[in-house]
């Protein structure tokens, strides 16, 4: 029997990965980060010291090399190179600066899909989060939801997730820098980031994160995909 999928989408900081988390622990599903494994992939090939600009095969060979996978941890999928890769590794400052150009290769973006479609047959249910997931990786998901919020209200939340001060100045730096992100995003040749056409589109801009995860699962709830207990 085929999985049922909930895709969320959204830009930089709109709160994809911690929302999917919770929906998918109110669900009984399991949880699946797509830009963990990008950053897996990311963190083979800066291991592998490979020059930029970034050549696709080499990428992916080196992931290979690193056995760079998703394996089932508890409700929720862990990044593996072997062994199960640490989330301070993942998001090193080194995988950070290089992650975004290496998910703009087709070649990357194909074995990082095809790793995420084989992954999701390993549940009965699978909240996944990206960029891309309701528009490409599963087109025939089951809900999508596009995530977004102002670039403002995105700022502060990635400021304060990083523990530094939301003062004017520092809030403006970033509200430039995830304008800059969510351009080069949407304006990519390769799998932009854009609303899937069935995608039910959610601004958080004045959700709490608790309301945010709720009106997810009353649309679940509403496509029968989660009783109402």
């Amino acid at each position: 029997m085929s999985p049922i999928i909930v895709a969320i989408d959204g830009p930089a900081a709109s709160g994809k990965s911690s929302t999917a988390r919770a929906v998918a622990a109110q669900l009984g599903f399991r949880h699946l980060d797509s830009g963990a494994l990008y950053r897996g992939v990311t963190l083979a090939a800066v291991r592998a010291g490979l020059p930029r600009p970034f050549d696709a095969p080499d990428v992916v060979a080196e992931a290979e090399r690193w056995g760079v996978d998703l394996r089932p941890r508890n409700g929720d999928f862990e990044v593996v190179a072997g062994e199960p890769v640490p989330d301070a590794s993942l998001r090193a400052a080194a995988v950070t600066e290089h992650v975004s150009e290496i998910a703009a290769l087709a070649e990357v973006r194909c074995w990082v899909n095809e790793h995420l479609r084989r992954t999701a047959l390993e549940g009965q249910g699978v909240v996944v989060d990206g960029r891309d997931i309701g528009s490409v990786v599963f087109p025939k998901a089951q809900l999508k939801v596009y995530l977004t919020a102002s670039p403002a209200a995105r700022a502060g939340r990635r400021l304060r997730q990083r523990g530094e001060a939301v003062d004017p100045e520092q809030l403006r730096r970033e509200t430039e820098a995830l304008a800059a992100r969510d351009h080069a995003d949407s304006s990519r040749a390769v799998a932009p980031l854009v609303r899937a056409a069935d995608a039910v589109a959610l601004d958080t801009s004045d959700l709490s994160f608790e309301e945010q995860v709720d009106r997810i699962l009353e649309l679940a709830r509403d496509r029968g995909l989660a009783s109402d207990g």
